[in-house]
């Protein structure tokens, strides 16, 4: 009998071995080192948690609050650091959602999913 849990512990082992989940944590490890850097990212994720807590709480989106998140994007990714490191993190995240697209979608049957 398989122990699921077992698995899952392998599967997140080889997810570190990836080149994606490499080269994002350096990327990371980088920006952070650098506190005017870190400050900045740091301020933008907390907006663009934000906006996405309100979204998801009420249904609604700020055009504000998009607008000022767009243009601290168009800031940041100025900076060459910042812009690779989120181009790593989208290259990371489009992993990760993969492999959840490909667990749900291998149960469809339970989920009704077509």
């Amino acid at each position: 009998m398989v122990n699921i849990y077992d698995t899952a512990n392998k599967l997140a082992a080889e997810m570190k071995q990836t080149t994606e989940y490499n080269e994002y944590k350096k990327a990371r490890e980088k920006v952070m080192a650098k506190p005017e850097l870190k400050e900045q990212i740091n301020n933008f994720e907390k907006i663009r948690y934000d906006m996405q807590v309100l979204a998801l709480e009420k249904g609604e989106e700020s055009p504000e609050k998009m607008e000022k998140l767009q243009q601290m994007y168009n800031i940041l990714v100025e900076n060459k650091e910042i812009k690779e490191y989120f181009d790593l993190e989208v290259r990371f995240n489009v992993m990760v959602a993969d492999i959840n697209k490909i667990i749900a979608e291998s149960m469809a049957d339970v989920f009704n999913i077509k």
